[in-house]
């Protein structure tokens, strides 16, 4: 594909090159992509699950939500797009990876520069104190040992700023960048949605499915994220 050896030309000549990562980069490890939720969940928006709101009146809610996402993880692992980015690293092909998934896919896969802009399941805090306590305690539904707080997964609700210290390093990484490669996301999700336009840098999208951006990019790809990584790989 001629789009597959023009961004592995372009991966080779830049000096500077950053990544960001949607859900589309998790389903094919076997998450449901965060908008198109089956099942029990099929008749209610998440995103009136996952709110400052549903954590303070609806908690029973908010746990289950959050403890069936958390027991979603341990069925599922890494795929091969994500261990690519990972040796592309080891390479010095890739500086960093700021991504919107909250799985640690990228981490256990071995990239070190991750920069997880709406926060992990992976670990788990009081909401009242703050305090970090076990991932076992969330799934029981116990209380903060504390001060009996309500406690939740580490992870950025709807209505919530995001983390300020990953967004700065991913801010000035995208501002840096030479070439900034976007995988797996639809850019709906704001202010994430405006890091590709604050790179001086070439542009790309690997996405499923078109969207409603890609006029702003230099290169669109259409394509699972996982598929295109490999065929990039096999060029560089």
């Amino acid at each position: 594909m001629e789009a597959i050896q023009t961004l592995a030309r372009w991966i080779k000549e830049s000096r500077y090159t950053v990544v960001l990562t949607g859900a589309g980069m998790s389903t094919e490890s076997g998450l449901p992509d965060f908008r198109s939720a089956s099942g029990w969940w099929q008749n209610i928006d998440p995103r009136t699950v996952a709110t400052v709101e549903a954590l303070e009146s609806n908690y029973r809610l908010f746990q289950e939500f959050y403890a069936m996402r958390i027991r979603g993880l341990d069925v599922c692992k890494p795929h091969r797009g994500h261990h690519i980015l990972a040796e592309w690293e080891q390479r010095g092909f890739l500086h960093s990876v700021a991504t919107q998934n909250v799985d640690g896919f990228h981490q256990q896969a071995g990239s070190q520069q991750v920069y997880e802009l709406h926060g992990s399941l992976r670990t788990v805090r009081c909401n009242t104190c703050a305090h970090q306590t076990a991932q076992t305690d969330f799934l029981a539904g116990k209380a903060c040992p504390l001060c009996q707080g309500k406690l939740r997964p580490d992870v950025v609700l709807f209505g919530e700023q995001l983390p300020a210290l990953p967004w700065q390093r991913a801010l000035n990484d995208m501002r840096s960048a030479e070439l900034m490669v976007v995988i797996g996301t639809s850019l709906q999700v704001y202010p994430v949605a405006q890091l590709p336009m604050m790179t001086q840098g070439r542009l790309v999208m690997l996405n499923a499915e078109p969207t409603e951006h890609d006029d702003r990019f230099d290169l669109v790809v259409t394509g699972k994220a996982g598929e295109l990584l490999q065929a990039l790989n096999s060029q560089l």
